[in-house]
């Protein structure tokens, strides 16, 4: 026996992001074998028994339940993580705050601000620990990043741009999934991928105060899809559906601090899979990231000697950059599924010291306050305030 707490999740959703989640708390331990609780993956829920029995039994739980009430009300259970398409992710994380669960949750944590609200009231309420799973934040790269920000190695901050491109949906024929469907997703691109680059923002730059935005829907119908699959897409059927949310997104924005932000998200950028890139641009220098490569950190030193100016590639998996040295040998080079496993250890980390999570819903509730501002402005064709 270990000595340590033992830590009982239950996973509710077992398509693309229950994968993802599965495999983080199957490895936090391995990788992190330092922290003090032992993370068991005691339950995975879905609707369809038979997919959740594969999925239990591929990666790696113990038991299955369909009826996600049920695993709230099991005592034996410690966490709920909330991997469900957004119409759900409210009435679950308020039913398991109540419980006296924390609550981890998906991207966005609510598809409304009001719900956004009612979550963080229900976690607070109860005080129960909470996570969001904005990911990227864990990147050692993204560390390093905020590492050099915090010391003042950029100077005043000036400018933040940022692209989120990906060109999944860009073919009219790929079927009407539920990320299609504003009742079950919220929003499209804006949601989905945008308020990865939002949450971003607000962790390394600071708080928005003001946006001016533009939704668009290239494609009004799809083919409406049958069976889907695990990871994005499904089988197209011969009856066609409206296109309910938005293929891209852009915005302006105004930071309380006095930088200036563009942001921009589309899944019709033709050649982008998943192109996530910033930069940021302050007086003292610049930085560079970009998720697909992931491990490198571009740095310009406008301190630098004259004729020795220009951007360094820096390699951030040294065992100095924050999470690096719980893997591999330098340049070994980390994955998109380590971001999750990072997370996670910093979470039960901070749960077994009594502090908050970071990023949390908090971050949720804020980063969904720009969601919703960014839309009242596309609506509205002006700048809005938050």
């Amino acid at each position: 026996m270990s000595g340590k707490k033992t830590v009982n999740v239950g996973l509710i959703g077992y398509q693309f992001m229950g994968k993802a989640h599965s495999n983080a708390y199957r490895q936090v331990n391995n990788f992190f074998p330092d922290l003090p609780v032992e993370v068991h993956m005691h339950t995975i829920c879905g609707r369809n028994e038979a997919k959740v029995k594969e999925a239990a039994h591929q990666y790696g739980w113990k038991h299955v339940e369909t009826d996600w009430r049920k695993v709230i009300a099991n005592p034996d259970i410690d966490v709920i993580d909330i991997s469900t398409p957004g119409n759900l992710h409210a009435e679950i994380a308020i039913a398991a705050a109540a419980a006296g669960k924390a609550v981890f949750c998906e991207k966005p944590i609510g598809n409304t601000l009001p719900e956004a609200k009612a979550m963080l009231e229900a976690v607070m309420e109860h005080t129960v620990p909470h996570a969001v799973f904005h990911n990227y934040r864990k990147a050692p790269a993204v560390g390093l990043a905020k590492q050099m920000i915090e010391a003042g190695e950029l100077g005043t901050i000036y400018h933040w741009r940022a692209t989120y491109l990906q060109d999944w949906i860009a073919d009219p024929n790929f079927p009407l999934v539920w990320r299609l469907q504003k009742e079950i997703a919220g929003s499209g691109t804006h949601g989905d991928i945008n308020a990865h680059i939002i949450d971003m923002a607000r962790h390394l730059v600071g708080e928005i105060d003001e946006v001016c935005g533009l939704l668009h829907t290239f494609v009004k119908q799809r083919p409406i899809a049958g069976e889907i699959d695990a990871s994005l897409g499904a089988k197209a059927t011969a009856e066609m559906g409206d296109v309910t949310v938005d293929d891209a997104a852009m915005f302006l924005a105004k930071f309380k601090n006095g930088a200036l932000g563009t942001f921009e998200a589309s899944r019709f950028a033709v050649g982008r899979k998943n192109y996530h890139r910033w930069e940021i641009n302050g007086s003292k220098g610049s930085i560079v990231f970009n998720l697909e490569r992931m491990n490198e950190l571009e740095y310009y030193n406008e301190g630098a000697a004259d004729g020795r100016k220009g951007f360094t590639v820096i390699q951030a998996t040294e065992s100095v950059h924050p999470w690096a040295g719980q893997y591999w040998p330098v340049a070994h080079i980390l994955g998109y599924e380590h971001t999750f496993v990072n997370l996670l250890a910093d979470a039960f980390a901070a749960m077994a010291d009594g502090r908050p999570i970071s990023p949390n819903f908090v971050d949720g509730y804020e980063n969904q306050r720009v969601l919703d501002a960014v839309e009242r402005s596309s609506e509205t064709r002006s700048w809005v305030q938050l």
